[in-house]
């Protein structure tokens, strides 16, 4: 068996290189060659039929979040993890919690900025009134891609509202509100095969924001069973074979901030001493040898 570790052409982040690293040892240990790419040699061309040049693996880790080269790998028929539909949803936050809206999962009250293609477009005074109306001082103001905290602010009032609206006028974004006893700490939950695999209590002394990327420190987190079953649901809705999911600490439980299909999870080795490429190795392997067996009886 071989696999394929496919990551960003361009982004060289420690976390990413590391986190390559880990499954290809992993993977090496158990018997099964993995071989780390750069998504920048044209995985996928199209013309009247779809030309893929990895269809020789029997499977491919991606690690990127390249859609067109995501679904065109998984169309040329090679075993995802995750698959496309599974990462796509999860890039765009708002799509996230609009994929999980209406099945039970309690979130963080949202709003989608309203969509603007306009140059020199200014938002709406009845719009910003809106928005300060439904979630109140202070609010989070996200942009929908990004990862790590990058493109997440605290917003305190009307003129800061306003400048952050021009300012991400033609980016995707959102307005979510602002959970005060969630400040600087929040739970990271590692799901494997739909299954929780452990969790890590994230905290920050100095940003409303608890990222471990951001300075934050983080130790091992008792999970209660009622937010487990949440996260194995959130898992089973969005298709994911991983990830990582963020919650934070409502008045009266645990609310779903974010779902983070790549997750990174260096941080969350060295805090809980668990073998998190490992345990995803051995979930692939697993599905893989599945995989051989239904191809063969059909």
């Amino acid at each position: 068996m071989k696999g394929l570790i496919l990551i960003n052409a361009y982004n060289q982040m420690p976390e990413v290189v590391h986190q390559s690293e880990r499954l290809k040892e992993e993977f090496e240990k158990r018997g099964v060659l993995a071989d780390i790419k750069r998504n920048d040699f044209f995985a996928v061309s199209v013309s009247k039929d779809l030309t893929c040049s990895v269809k020789d693996y029997d499977f491919c880790v991606f690690l990127d979040k390249d859609k067109y080269v995501l679904q065109g790998i998984e169309k040329a028929g090679v075993p995802l993890f995750n698959g496309y539909s599974a990462i796509e949803v999860c890039d765009d936050k708002m799509t996230t919690y609009l994929a999980l809206a209406g099945n039970g999962i309690e979130m963080p009250v949202t709003l989608p900025a309203i969509f603007c293609y306009t140059e020199g477009a200014e938002i709406s005074e009845e719009s910003l009134r809106e928005i300060e109306n439904t979630l109140g001082y202070p609010l989070v103001v996200k942009k929908s891609y990004g990862s790590c905290g990058v493109g997440v602010y605290l917003v305190k009032n009307r003129q800061e509202l306003k400048e952050k609206s021009r300012e991400l006028m033609k980016e995707p974004h959102l307005y979510q509100k602002y959970i005060s006893t969630s400040y600087g700490r929040d739970v990271r939950v590692i799901v494997i095969g739909k299954k929780v695999f452990g969790a890590i209590i994230r905290k920050s002394e100095k940003d409303f924001r608890s990222n471990v990327a951001l300075g934050g420190t983080a130790e091992e987190y008792e999970l209660p069973e009622s937010a487990k079953r949440t996260c194995e649901r959130i898992a089973e809705i969005l298709g994911l074979d991983y990830c990582g999911i963020d919650l934070l600490f409502g008045e009266e439980g645990f609310l779903v901030c974010e779902v983070n299909s790549n997750a990174f999870f260096g941080g969350f080795e060295l805090a809980t001493k668990k073998n998190v490429a490992g345990a995803y190795a051995d979930y692939i392997i697993e599905r893989m040898k599945n995989h051989k067996t239904n191809r063969q009886v059909k």
